[in-house]
């Protein structure tokens, strides 16, 4: 969520912002929403010990409100137009990959569910981390990965006879875990002839697409052509058109919200001339306060805290001049270099390795300051915020980004046929 009111030139959030009331998701930004649902994970939402700190995302007076008006609510997709979006929720197998045992059983899952009111839900399983190819037998195992493949099959079952017996409203999908192509497809169709009807593939996150292809194409030859597929963390959206003859129903990925922030350099979107994506480096003018780098810089001893608030302050004062045409791109890209020699110097690289950055982040910023892809896109961000949405600063900047790389990645999919 972003703030819809943040002051960029003052960087400050609106005066007596609540967050959850207040704050705005990228549906309620960009119209038609970015995606055709939100998937939700039940670790993300419930505290549970033996889950990762990190991964639990709400507070429990926010899963209270979920559960007590529900998730479209929650999440704000009951408007008319938004009211047939999926919901679809899954267990959030990596909050406890390192885990012996799963964290969440069948009935807590399907309850949790339930009493959210999903539209699909994924059956809870076990993270298998393995893909071999040359397809071992299961007596190659390790003992963990035996029992990963084994109660991730037991709790689909057990997960199935619940929602039919007491007659939940979602649409149970099975989740598939294997080792090798032949081991999910087999995963797959035990799933299918247990009277599943959708099925989400798991595990497919670290693999390239090549591998992906091999093990959808075990599928294709052994599922009916009913059954529906959906690829959980389809880490590969850039290359769906690839995958188009592989039954594939849906996908969810992160990829274009995160890359907006976590990218070295491919943070902005944009849809290339004819068909396709080009990526651009947004320009990183860090709040000195914020950041690492320049805090430990500061507590060395190499410079005062005004010199870098003077640094900062001329570098957004030279970009968004630029964007105006009152100043030229070669002051915006000395500006900006300069300011990261401070960052650099305040970290552990090297001599080499620094000048090394300084060059990539040169090239970067010659590319991104000469076609200014800000200025010709028509989605609702940049239009709102113009240049502010290219500024690699705090989470009211990045999360826009985020969702404008949402808007033009789903473009992409309408213009391939993909809805």
């Amino acid at each position: 969520m972003v703030d819809p009111n943040y002051d960029f030139l003052k960087d400050r959030n609106a005066k007596n912002r609540e967050i959850y009331w207040d704050d705005v998701y990228a549906h309620e930004l960009i119209n038609p929403a970015p995606y055709d649902g939100l998937l939700v994970s039940m670790s993300a939402v419930r505290k549970k010990d033996g889950i990762n700190a990190g991964r639990v995302k709400y507070a429990i007076k926010e899963e209270q409100r979920l559960l007590r008006d529900g998730i479209r609510k929650f999440l704000r997709l009951d408007t008319e137009y938004l009211k047939d979006r999926i919901i679809m929720g899954d267990c959030g197998a990596f909050a406890y990959v390192k885990n012996k045992e799963p964290l969440f059983s069948p009935l807590e899952v399907a309850e949790f569910y339930e009493d959210a009111g999903f539209t699909h839900g994924i059956s809870p399983d076990h993270i298998i981390f393995r893909m071999d190819e040359s397809n071992p037998a299961k007596g190659s195992l390790t003992t963990d990965e035996k029992y990963r493949y084994e109660i991730s099959q037991n709790h689909a079952e057990e997960f199935l006879k619940l929602v039919r017996q007491k007659k939940y409203p979602f649409e149970p999908i099975g989740a598939v875990q294997g080792w090798s192509p032949k081991s999910i497809s087999e995963s797959a169709k035990n799933l299918e002839s247990m009277g599943y009807e959708y099925l989400a593939i798991g595990g497919l996150v670290p693999l390239n697409a090549r591998q992906i292809k091999v093990v959808l194409r075990s599928l294709k030859d052994v599922l009916k052509t009913t059954t529906k597929l959906h690829l959980l963390g389809f880490a590969k959206a850039e290359e769906i058109h690839e995958f188009q003859d592989f039954n594939i129903y849906s996908f969810d990925s992160s990829s274009p919200l995160i890359r907006a922030f976590k990218d070295s350099k491919s943070n902005y979107y944009s849809p290339k001339n004819g068909k396709g994506l080009i990526y651009y480096s947004a320009i990183r003018i860090p709040q000195p306060n914020e950041n690492s780098k320049l805090l430990q810089g500061i507590k060395k001893g190499l410079y005062s805290p005004e010199i870098l608030l003077e640094k900062e302050k001329l570098s957004l004062k030279l970009l968004r001049e630029f964007d105006k045409k009152l100043s030229n791109k070669d002051d915006v890209i000395e500006s900006v270099l300069d300011y990261l020699e401070y960052q650099l110097d305040g970290s552990s690289k090297d001599d080499q390795r620094k000048q090394r950055e300084l060059k990539d982040t040169q090239v970067h910023l010659e590319r991104t300051l000469t076609d200014c892809p800000w200025k010709t896109c028509e989605c609702p961000i940049c239009k709102q915020v113009g240049v502010e949405v290219i500024i690699f600063r705090g989470n009211n900047r990045n999360r826009r980004r985020g969702f404008h790389n949402l808007y033009v990645y789903k473009n992409y999919l309408n213009s391939l046929g993909i809805h």
